[in-house]
C-alpha cells in the first residue's frame, strides 16, 4: 500500500517532514559522496554581507544557485558547494558607526581607537548567519555552511595579499592622484562601478556668474555652475575653440559667451546688442579676475586665464565652463594639460579649511547659499535658478558623491582592457544579450580601478614605504614574518601596523600605507582566496579554473562579475567562470524598491509558512527574473502558482495513490506494451520534456527549461488524467486499466526526477511515497532522466495536438457565446485545406465530440460550407495600377458575389470594364472578408476553422 494522500494539502507542513528527512538521512552529504571521484563541476557562490538579513534579491539568486548544482548532481558531476561571507568593508563600518554613535570616519580614530574599532567590527560580521542559514536553508538549498570561507580569515586575507602581489609585479599597480567619487561621510573614494549603483534625482542650484575680464572696464566672461562651493577653487575657465562665442552689450555692461545659448541666458534678442564674433580659440590665455581673493598667488604659476578644452559643449549653460582642478576629471585633466595650479581647501570630510576664510569649517553644501549671496554683493551674480537632475549617492550611506583629486592606488584595468573583451568572449551569457550589452559596453569603457579605501575594517594594502620614498609589497604572512621578525596570527591592520618591517635590500624601517582594499577587490579575489591559493589547494583550483558556474543578479555586472574578470585576466588571462546567469531585480508589488521600513512587501519567512518554499521557488524562477528583467513581487502571483500548478500536480500523485491503494495495486519492473494512444501520447511527451529540459539546462536557460513542465503539468492533469479516469474508475481489472495505473505511476517517478532541481520538496513527496526498495533513497540521489527516442511518436503528438487545439477553439466558441458545456450542440464543422489534418481529426472524432458535447463531426477542407464573403479593393496593389479609375473598380469589387470570389481564390481572373475599358482582376488584387452563416458561430486560428451550429432542436433538448 502506498501512504494515503489528502487531496487539501498544506505544502509548507510537507516541505517541513522533507527537510527533517533530509537532515536525519544526511542525503546533501550523501548526493555528494554519491559522485566523489567523478569529474568535478565548479560553483562559485559571491559572498553576501550577514550584518543584514536575506531578502529576495539574495532568494532569486540563491533558488539559481541551487537548480544547477542540483542538476548536474544528478547528471554525475561532483559539485563542492560552499557558502561564502563577505566580512570587511563600508557596510560593516557603517552598522558599527550607527551603533556606537559615531558621526564620521575622523571619530573612530579620536574617541574610540582603531583596536577597538576593528574588534568591534568583527563581531557583528556574523551577526546574521543563524537567520541566513535557517532562511536558505527553508528555501531548499542545499550548500555548505560548515566548510565555508570568510574575506577575514588569515588564509583568506593572505591570498588576496597574493593576488595583489602579482598585480605589483607584473607592473599593474600604481599610487596616484585621480578625481574620483569620493564619499565624505565615509571618508573615502569609491570606485566609478560603485558610484554608477545609485542615482537619484535632486534639486541644485543652477547659477550664472560674472567673470570680470582683466584690463577691460565693465567686461565679462559667463560661466554656469550647479556647484557653487566649487567656486572659491575656481583656477581656469575653458572655452570649445571651434565653437563660436560672441560678444553682447546687456546692461552697460558687455559678456562673452557661446552664440548658440543666447537664447537660454536671454528673455528674448531685445535684450542685448550683438558686438562682436569670434571663435572659442580666439579666448584662449585672456586673463580675468578671480571671483575671491583665497588664491591671488596661483596668477603667478599660470592661474586665471582663458583655456581651451574639447569636452565645453553648447548643450547647456553659456558655452564656458569653470575649472576647479581638484573637483572634476576633465577639470583635472585640462589643468595638467596647461601647468594650471591645484588647490584644494576641501577636507576629508567635505568642510572648507582655513584657506577659505569666510567659510572656514562648513560643509560645502551648506555653503553653496553663503557663496551665491556673497556674489551677489560683489555684482558677480548674473541670474540664478535651480536644476533638476541625476546625480550619485554613496549606496552605503545614502549621501551624495562629491568628484574629489585624492591619492590612491589604482590597478591598470584600462591596460588589460582589450584581454578582458577577448576573454568576455569566452563566456556564455545569460540571458545572452548581456554579454555585448550591459556589460560589454561596461568592460569597453573600463577605467583605471581605485582599489584603496581611507578606511580601517579590510584587509590591509600590503605596501610598504621607507622615510626615503622606496616601496615594496609583500604577498605572504611567511615573507611578512621574515621581514619583522615576528610571528604573525592575524593580518588585519591593528595586528600588524605596530610591527617593525625592514625593507628586503636596503634594511631600512618601513611603514605600511594606511589604506585597506575595496571590499570589492577581496570578493574579485575569492576563486583564489576560498581555497587559501596558491599555498593550499594548488592542484584541486588549477583543474577546476576557471569554474562551470556563477549566478546573481544584474547589478553584479558592474561589481563581482566585473571584479572576476578584471583579476582572473590579469593572473591567468582567462576568464573567472565559463557561464554567467543573470537574473533581474526584484521590486515591490508597486514597482518602487523593497524597503523594510516601509513594509511594502511580504516577509519570506512568512511567504515559506503560508505557501511553501517551492512556490515562491517556482514563481520566481518562471517569471521575468530569469531573464535579467525586474519583477515585481506579489503574492498574489505565488497563491496563482500555488492554485495552477502545484496543486494540480499533487491532485494527480493523490488521484493515483488513492485508486491504486482502492485496487490494491503495486508497480513491478516489468515493461507493460501499451495499446491505449493517451498512454503512448503521454509517455512520448514526457520524453519531449526530458529533451527540452535537458538542452535549456545545458545551456543555462532557465526560462526555457521551466515552462516545459509547467506545460507538461497541464498536459497530464488536464488532458491526460481527465480523459482517463474512467480507466480508473471502471470495476473489472482488465488490461486497460493495467495500463493506465502503470503509465501513470511511472510518469509521476519520472516528472518527479525532472523537477527535482527546482522543485526539491514536491518532488522528493511524491518520491518517496512512490519508490521501491530497489530505487534510491532520495530522489536528490537519483540520476537525471536520459531521453529515449523510441519512445517518441511524434505523429501522435501532432495529432493529439491538433485535437487540442480544435477543442480549446471548440470551447472558447461556447464561452463566447454563452453555450454551456452540458447543452449538447447538433454539429461541429473542422475545416482545413490540409488533408493530413483532416485524417487526423477524423481518427480523433470521438474524443472530440466527448469533449465538446456535440452529436456530430463534420471534416471539410471548403470554409465556403460555413461563411459567406465579400471583397474589397486591396488599395495599395490596385492604386498605382488603375489611377483616377480606382474608386470605381473598387466599387464593382465591393459588388463581387460569393462564388465570384471562390472563383478568384482558385487562381481564375474576373473582367471588371468601365467606361469601355476592360481590367482583369486577380485573387491578389482584392482583400475577402468572411462573415459567419446564420445559425453559425466560428473560430479561425492559422489553418484550421471551427465552427458550431448553434440550432437547438427539441431532439438535442
Amino acid at each position: 500500500m502506498f501512504k494515503s494522500v489528502s487531496n487539501k494539502v498544506h505544502f509548507p507542513n510537507i516541505e517541513e517532514e522533507i527537510l527533517k528527512f533530509w537532515n536525519d538521512n544526511n542525503i546533501f552529504q550523501k548526493s555528494l559522496e554519491l559522485r566523489k571521484g567523478r569529474k568535478s563541476y565548479s560553483f562559485y557562490d559571491g559572498p553576501p554581507f550577514a550584518t543584514g538579513l536575506p531578502h529576495y534579491g539574495h532568494i532569486i539568486a540563491s533558488t539559481q544557485k541551487d537548480i544547477i548544482p542540483r542538476y548536474q548532481t544528478m547528471k554525475g558531476f561532483y559539485v563542492e558547494r560552499r557558502f561564502g561571507w563577505d566580512c570587511h568593508g563600508l557596510p560593516v563600518e557603517m552598522e558599527m558607526e550607527k551603533t556606537m554613535k559615531l558621526g564620521s570616519k575622523r571619530e573612530i580614530a579620536e574617541k574610540i581607537g582603531i583596536y577597538e574599532f576593528n574588534e568591534a567590527c568583527r563581531s557583528i560580521v556574523l551577526r546574521y548567519t543563524k537567520e541566513w542559514r535557517k532562511t536558505i536553508t527553508r528555501l531548499g538549498r542545499w550548500v555548505d555552511f560548515d566548510n565555508d570561507y570568510k574575506t577575514m580569515d588569515k588564509s583568506f586575507m593572505e591570498s588576496v595579499w597574493w593576488v595583489f602581489k602579482q598585480l605589483w609585479d607584473k607592473g599593474l599597480v600604481y599610487e596616484g592622484k585621480k578625481v574620483l567619487p569620493y564619499s565624505y561621510r565615509l571618508g573615502t573614494p569609491l570606485s566609478n562601478f560603485e558610484a554608477s549603483l545609485n542615482y537619484k534625482i535632486v534639486q541644485d542650484p543652477s547659477i550664472y556668474i560674472k567673470f570680470k575680464l582683466k584690463d577691460k572696464e565693465n567686461t565679462y566672461i559667463l560661466a554656469w555652475t550647479t556647484t557653487p562651493w566649487t567656486l572659491p577653487s575656481n583656477m581656469a575657465l575653458a572655452v570649445n575653440p571651434e565653437i563660436d562665442y560672441v560678444k553682447v552689450k546687456f546692461d552697460e555692461n558687455f559678456y562673452y559667451l557661446a552664440k548658440d545659448l543666447l537664447s537660454s541666458v536671454f528673455k528674448s534678442s531685445e535684450e542685448y546688442e550683438i558686438l562682436e564674433h569670434l571663435k572659442g580659440k580666439d579666448l584662449e590665455n585672456w586673463e580675468y579676475i578671480p571671483l575671491f581673493n583665497y588664491f591671488e598667488e596661483k596668477r603667478k604659476e599660470g592661474a586665471f586665464k582663458i583655456v581651451l578644452a574639447d569636452f565645453v559643449s553648447v548643450d547647456d549653460g553659456t558655452g564656458v565652463v569653470h575649472i576647479a582642478p581638484a573637483f572634476g576629471e576633465d577639470d583635472y585633466l585640462t589643468a595638467k594639460k596647461y601647468n594650471i595650479p591645484f588647490v584644494d581647501p576641501v577636507d576629508d570630510n567635505a568642510e572648507f579649511d582655513s584657506q577659505v576664510t569666510d567659510f572656514k569649517g562648513l560643509f560645502i553644501k551648506d555653503a553653496d547659499k553663503l557663496i551665491i549671496k556673497e556674489l551677489k554683493n560683489k555684482g558677480l551674480l548674473f541670474k540664478q535658478s535651480t536644476i533638476e537632475h541625476s546625480y550619485p549617492y554613496c549606496w552605503r550611506s545614502e549621501t551624495p558623491l562629491i568628484y574629489k583629486a585624492i591619492s590612491t592606488w589604482f590597478v591598470k584595468v584600462e591596460d588589460l582592457k582589450e584581454k578582458m573583451i577577448k576573454n568576455n568572449e569566452q563566456i556564455h551569457w545569460v540571458p545572452n544579450h548581456i554579454k555585448h550589452g550591459r556589460f560589454g559596453k561596461w568592460i569597453e569603457n573600463a577605467r583605471d580601478w581605485a582599489i584603496s579605501r581611507n578606511r580601517y575594517w579590510g584587509t590591509p594594502i600590503p605596501i610598504w614605504k621607507t622615510e626615503s620614498g622606496k616601496t615594496f609589497c609583500i604577498g605572504s604572512v611567511e615573507e611578512l614574518e621574515n621581514l619583522s621578525g615576528q610571528k604573525v596570527d592575524d593580518l588585519h591592520m591593528h595586528f600588524i601596523d605596530n610591527l617593525e618591517v625592514k625593507h628586503p635590500e636596503t634594511g631600512e624601517i618601513a611603514k605600511r600605507v594606511p589604506e585597506v582594499f575595496d571590499c570589492w577587490f577581496e570578493s574579485g579575489s575569492m576563486p583564489y582566496a576560498q581555497n587559501h591559493y596558491p599555498f593550499e589547494n594548488a592542484k584541486f583550483f588549477e583543474e577546476n579554473f576557471p569554474a562551470d558556474y556563477i549566478a546573481e543578479g544584474i547589478d553584479q555586472t558592474r561589481g563581482w562579475f566585473y571584479t572576476l574578470l578584471v583579476l582572473s585576466t590579469a593572473l591567468f588571462d582567462k576568464p573567472a567562470s565559463k557561464n554567467i546567469v543573470v537574473n533581474g531585480m526584484v521590486l515591490a508589488e508597486d514597482g518602487a524598491k523593497m524597503s523594510k521600513s516601509k513594509k511594502n512587501y511580504p516577509d519570506p519567512e512568512y511567504m515559506f509558512n503560508e505557501y511553501g518554499a517551492d512556490a515562491v521557488r517556482l514563481y520566481m524562477i518562471n517569471s521575468p527574473l530569469v531573464k535579467a528583467d525586474d519583477l515585481k513581487f506579489s503574492e498574489t502571483g505565488v497563491k496563482e502558482v500555488l492554485r495552477s500548478l502545484l496543486i494540480p500536480l499533487w491532485n494527480s500523485y493523490s488521484f493515483l495513490v488513492t485508486y491504486a491503494n482502492a485496487d490494491n495495486w503495486r508497480p513491478n519492473n516489468k515493461n507493460i506494451k501499451l495499446n491505449d494512444n493517451l498512454d503512448k501520447w503521454i509517455f512520448s511527451c514526457l520524453q519531449a520534456l526530458i529533451k527540452d529540459s535537458q538542452e535549456a539546462m545545458d545551456v543555462y536557460d532557465l526560462n526555457m527549461a521551466v515552462k516545459p513542465f509547467v506545460n507538461f503539468i497541464e498536459q497530464l492533469t488536464n488532458w491526460y488524467i481527465r480523459r482517463s479516469r474512467r480507466r480508473f474508475w471502471k470495476s473489472e481489472n482488465d488490461l486497460n486499466k493495467q495500463e493506465a495505473y502503470y503509465t501513470l505511476y511511472n510518469v509521476l517517478i519520472e516528472f518527479s526526477k525532472i523537477i527535482a532541481p527546482f522543485l526539491p520538496f514536491i518532488s522528493e513527496a511524491i518520491y518517496q511515497n512512490l519508490k521501491n526498495d530497489d530505487m534510491p533513497e532520495s530522489v536528490h540521489l537519483c540520476d537525471y532522466p536520459e531521453y529515449k527516442e523510441e519512445l517518441r511518436d511524434y505523429f501522435l503528438e501532432s495529432k493529439m495536438n491538433l485535437v487540442q487545439k480544435a477543442v480549446s477553439m471548440g470551447r472558447a466558441l461556447r464561452a463566447r457565446h454563452k453555450l454551456k458545456i452540458r447543452q449538447p450542440l447538433k454539429t461541429i464543422y473542422l475545416v482545413t485545406k490540409d488533408s493530413l489534418l483532416i485524417e487526423s481529426l477524423g481518427e480523433m472524432e470521438d474524443l472530440i465530440k466527448e469533449e465538446l458535447n456535440v452529436k456530430n463531426v463534420v471534416l471539410s477542407d471548403k470554409e465556403d460550407t460555413l461563411v459567406n464573403y465579400y471583397a474589397k479593393a486591396n488599395f495599395k496593389v490596385l492604386g498605382p495600377k488603375l489611377g483616377k479609375n480606382m474608386k470605381e473598380v473598387s466599387n464593382k469589387i465591393q459588388a463581387l458575389t460569393h462564388d465570384d470570389i471562390i472563383l478568384l481564390e482558385q487562381g481564375n481572373n474576373i473582367n471588371i470594364e468601365l467606361n469601355n475599358e476592360v481590367f482583369s482582376i486577380s485573387y491578389n488584387d482584392i482583400v475577402v472578408y468572411r462573415t459567419q452563416k446564420e445559425g453559425m458561430v466560428l473560430e479561425t486560428e492559422n489553418n484550421l476553422t471551427v465552427a458550431l451550429d448553434t440550432e437547438l432542436d427539441q431532439e438535442l433538448n
